[in-house]
């Protein structure tokens, strides 16, 4: 029987970064990961592929829509292989995959293909495809096991035309009109991809605004945009049924008044969140106790109820992000070789991918005024930038948040172009407790999309922002 320091169980990026940082630490680690590659959802059927759809689609929608005013003349019909598109996508997921078992090999971590469950809190039995089980013994566990699409009791996803985003994913032919049943980030992203390539699009939300969990302003700036793009929403409505008859897809729904409304296509992209998975985990016979959402109870520390036995990620409490799931995967291992690191969960920024981008870190103007906190707030638009109209990107603002009397930065949230890179300005000067004087005070490039981001400090300083 092999003996290891940790065993991670799950090689997502919570997973993979904990297995990284516990080795270089010292401690021999071993990897258990169910499918044929590493990665886990993001790297094969999430952030990764995801990205590499929205990256062409957009390609293909400039090539369209806005070569020809920046003076580029392609002569003939410009046609979509759709194939040849996901297949760029698999090769990118293919690749990410080998990086990831070159950084195994590189840092001497043992991977073990199969599922991973709990023989006792020690010991975790790995049971291979042809039923073969290994028994690998373990004087800590960390739990990386991530999460599963969810869905409503009353849908039954087949995967062929009510389908989730893995599916979405792999399609063979553009739809028509694909019924996107949720306005999260999930739902939009893959739902402009397909708009982009020709589909018809509905958002259905059950919530009466889309990004529902981010900054009011920008759920309001982002809708407005796509609707530009010609994508439907139906907003405050409660699906009730999703039947599939032959290649049809209806959607009964009743809308804020309660009158049922009804919608038709040809695909049903359900994305309604996600939630833990612990299947096969025999959390029990290990003493770890899940909670009533059926997630891995932990404290603060991100330890369960077994003291050897640690969770991370999208199967914990939180935002579920990969790089909170890294972070807490560092979290843990630092923990284990008796540091004291820290994570500031406020400062974990979110980001929704697609075009305009939109970003955000800390608290949102409404959270802000539920808890009764007096602020002020600075917002610069996009449009008002050389480089936005040089890039035609004139879409968004960035909006800063600080408090009224000690000026200290409480929240950043973006829509535009390459916001989720730009995000990282925010993060890093809350981390350090930055006022909004502070960012003004600072020297951004020009041109830039980040002298928003000066701008709006600027605007939150006396309301001086120079360039409106």
């Amino acid at each position: 029987m092999s003996s290891y320091d940790v065993a991670v169980i799950g090689s997502g990026p919570g997973g993979y970064v904990a297995a990284i940082r516990c080795a270089q630490l010292g401690m021999k680690t071993a990897i258990i990961e169910k499918y044929p590659r590493l990665g886990g959802t993001c790297s094969n059927v999430g952030c990764i592929p995801s990205k590499a759809l929205l990256d062409s689609s957009h390609h293909y929608n400039d090539a369209i829509k806005h070569f020809e005013e920046h003076g580029i003349e392609i002569p003939g019909e410009i046609k979509i292989n759709l194939e040849k598109m996901i297949g760029r996508k698999n090769t990118i997921v293919e690749q990410t995959s080998k990086g990831l078992q070159f950084l195994m090999d590189k840092n001497k971590i043992d991977v073990f293909e199969g599922v991973g469950s709990f023989k006792d809190a020690t010991h975790i039995n790995v049971t291979k495809d042809d039923g073969s089980v290994e028994t690998l013994e373990a004087k800590n566990t960390i739990i990386a096991t991530g999460s599963k699409p969810s869905s409503l009791p009353f849908i039954k996803i087949d995967k062929e035309r009510v389908i989730t985003s893995t599916e979405a994913l792999m399609l063979k032919e553009i739809p028509k009109h694909m019924i996107v049943i949720g306005g999260g980030v999930i739902g939009l992203e893959l739902g402009q991809v397909y708009k982009r390539l020709g589909a018809d699009v509905t958002i259905v939300e059950y919530m009466d605004r889309i990004i529902p969990g981010m900054d009011g302003a920008l759920s309001k700036e982002l809708m407005k945009t796509l609707k530009k793009q010609k994508v439907k929403f139906a907003l405050s409505h409660k699906v009730k049924s999703v039947e599939r008859k032959g290649n049809e897809v209806i959607v009964k729904a009743d809308n804020k008044k309660g009158e049922e409304v009804e919608f038709k296509g040809d695909y049903c992209l359900v994305s309604v969140g996600r939630k833990p998975y612990t299947d096969g985990l025999n959390a029990e016979a290990a003493g770890v106790k899940l909670d009533d959402k059926g997630r891995v109870d932990v404290n603060e520390h991100l330890q369960t109820s077994a003291s050897n036995i640690y969770a991370i990620g999208d199967v914990v409490k939180g935002a579920m992000l990969a790089h909170k799931a890294e972070e807490e995967g560092t979290l843990v291992a630092e923990t284990l070789a008796g540091q004291k690191p820290h994570i500031d969960y406020n400062l974990i920024p979110g980001v929704v991918y697609t075009w305009p981008e939109v970003a955000a870190v800390g608290k949102t103007e409404e959270q802000l005024k539920e808890s009764g906190v007096d602020y002020k707030v600075g917002q610069f638009p996009m449009r008002a930038l050389g480089r936005a109209r040089a890039s035609m990107n004139i879409e968004g603002f960035v909006k800063i948040i600080a408090d009224k009397t000690t000026d200290e930065v409480l929240g950043v949230h973006m829509i535009g172009a390459r916001v989720a890179d730009l995000i990282s300005e925010g993060v890093t000067a809350m981390e350090f407790r930055a006022s909004a004087e502070d960012i003004s005070r600072m020297s951004h490039a020009h041109p830039t999309y980040s002298e928003a981001v000066k701008e709006a400090a600027l605007a939150a300083t006396d309301d001086r922002a120079l360039h409106v």
